[in-house]
C-alpha cells in the first residue's frame, strides 16, 4: 500500500484551462514543467491536447517524455541547449528551443532545430536583452533557423509599475523580432499575467491549469485538481508525555498514526498532526479505524502560506512522491 496518494481531477484541469484561455483571449502554452507540477505531465497532456496550442516544459528530459507518450503537438522547451549532445536530442524529439543566446542559437543552426527567442525584459533568468531582440532575430535569419515565437517572462505581475516596464520592453522587442520573422506568435504572460490583463497572441500558463492564482491574485473560477490521501495505519489511546518527535502539550484523549511523513514531501513542522512529522509517519489527534483513508491535502495555498512558500513547491514536492491516480470529474 503506498504512503500517500493524489487523485488528480483532469476534468478540473480542462476548465481551468478553458477558463484562462477565455479571459486571456488567446490560445494557451500548457506548462507541463516538473511532471505537471506534480499531476503527472503525460496524463494531464493527453487531457490538455485537444485544448492547448502546444506545451512548454523546462528540461529536455521532459519533453522527450511527453514525445515517448505519444503527445504530437509542438513542445517548447523553456532552458536553452547548452551542449551538442542536448541540441541533437532536441532535433532527434522534434523539440522547440528557447533562444537567448548566439551560443544557443548557434546549436540550433547546426541541428536545424526551429526556435522561439527568449527576451530578457528585466527578470534576469534567461534570454537576450529586449534592446538587442532584433539583433539576435538578424543572426538567426542568417543561420537558417526558424523562428516560430518570442517570448518574455514577468517577474512580479501583480506589480503594476514593474508589469508596464515588461511589456513595454517586450513590444519594442516583438516589433524587432517580426521584422525578420513576420509571423512569429508573442507570449509574455503566465497565469498572473492572464489574470492582470495582458494579451498577446498566446498565454503561457501553469500554475492556473491545476487550480491555483499566484501570490498576489485572486481567482475563485479556479479550482485546485489535486487532493491527497493517507492511511491510517494505528490507533491508540495516548501513553507517556510525548506526541510523534514532541513533548506533547497537552493531554490527549486518542491519538491515531497516518502513513504520510517528511519523506513524502510534508513540512516536518506543523500544517500535519500534533507534533513534529517523522520521515513517513505523523500522529494526529482523534480515533480513526485503521485502514480508513484520511485527506491530508486539499488546498495546496493555505498550506504552503502557513510554511512561507508557494503553492509551487507544495504541489511539486507531494505530487512527484504520491501515487497517483486519475479521474474525469
Amino acid at each position: 500500500m503506498p504512503s500517500i496518494v493524489a487523485v488528480i481531477d483532469l476534468a478540473r484541469i480542462r476548465a481551468n484551462a478553458a477558463y484562462l484561455a477565455e479571459i486571456a483571449h488567446s490560445p494557451l502554452i500548457a506548462v507541463v514543467k516538473d511532471d505537471a507540477y506534480g499531476h503527472g505531465a503525460p496524463e494531464v497532456a493527453h487531457a490538455l491536447e485537444p485544448h492547448a496550442a502546444m506545451f512548454a516544459v523546462a528540461a529536455i528530459g521532459e519533453g522527450k517524455a511527453l514525445r515517448v507518450a505519444g503527445i504530437q503537438k509542438d513542445i517548447l522547451v523553456l532552458t536553452p541547449p547548452l551542449t551538442r549532445e542536448e541540441a541533437l536530442n532536441m532535433a532527434a524529439y522534434r523539440l522547440t528551443a528557447s533562444v537567448g543566446s548566439v551560443r544557443s542559437l548557434h546549436l540550433c543552426a547546426r541541428e536545424n532545430i526551429t526556435a522561439h527567442l527568449c527576451v530578457n525584459t528585466g527578470m534576469n533568468r534567461y534570454g537576450v536583452r529586449a534592446d538587442r531582440a532584433g539583433e539576435l532575430a538578424r543572426a538567426a535569419l542568417r543561420c537558417g533557423v526558424s523562428v516560430e515565437g518570442v517570448f518574455s517572462h514577468l517577474y512580479a505581475p501583480e506589480d503594476q509599475t514593474a508589469l508596464e516596464e515588461q511589456r513595454a520592453a517586450f513590444s519594442l522587442a516583438c516589433e524587432c523580432v517580426r521584422e525578420c520573422f513576420p509571423a512569429a506568435i508573442s507570449h509574455l504572460a503566465a497565469t498572473g499575467g492572464v489574470l492582470a490583463g495582458v494579451r498577446a497572441d498566446a498565454a503561457r500558463v501553469g500554475l492556473g491549469l491545476y487550480g491555483y492564482a499566484p501570490a498576489g491574485f485572486v481567482c475563485p473560477r479556479l479550482r485546485p485538481a489535486m487532493r491527497v490521501y493517507a492511511t491510517v495505519s494505528d490507533a491508540r489511546t495516548p501513553y507517556g508525555n510525548g506526541v510523534g518527535y514532541a513533548r506533547a502539550q497537552r493531554r490527549f484523549e486518542a491519538l491515531h498514526t497516518l502513513r504520510v511523513g517528511y519523506g513524502d514531501g510534508f513540512f516536518r513542522v506543523g500544517g500535519l498532526g500534533v507534533g513534529n512529522l517523522c520521515m513517513d509517519a505523523c500522529v494526529a489527534e482523534g480515533r480513526r479505524p485503521v485502514g480508513e483513508r484520511v485527506c491530508v491535502l486539499e488546498d495546496a495555498a493555505a498550506y504552503a502560506a502557513a510554511h512561507g512558500t508557494s503553492a509551487y513547491e507544495v504541489l511539486v514536492s507531494v505530487g512527484t512522491k504520491a501515487e497517483r491516480v486519475y479521474r474525469n470529474g
